[in-house]
């Protein structure tokens, strides 16, 4: 994460079927976020977002992440 992005750690996205997201826009302020949110859930009423909080990886999340096993594509529940 670039030191630009870090200063903005709020981040709305648009969920997408089988897992995926996209990313809408960043915000220094979660309360900011949350009035954007706002204004484009007015815009799109059907589409989902979600508002994430993202911290840089440090070195040891970055080496942990390459060691667990890939999550599968699509989960099944019964």
């Amino acid at each position: 994460m670039s030191y630009q992005n870090s200063l903005s750690p709020w981040v709305i996205y648009r969920r997408l079927p089988d897992f995926q997201r996209q990313f809408i826009q960043r915000f220094r302020r979660r309360t900011h976020a949350e009035e954007y949110l706002k204004a484009i859930q007015s815009l799109y009423p059907h589409a989902e977002f979600e508002i994430v909080y993202e911290i840089a990886p440090t070195q040891n999340h970055q080496n942990e992440a390459r060691s667990l096993p890939p999550l599968p594509q699509r989960l099944i529940y019964s």
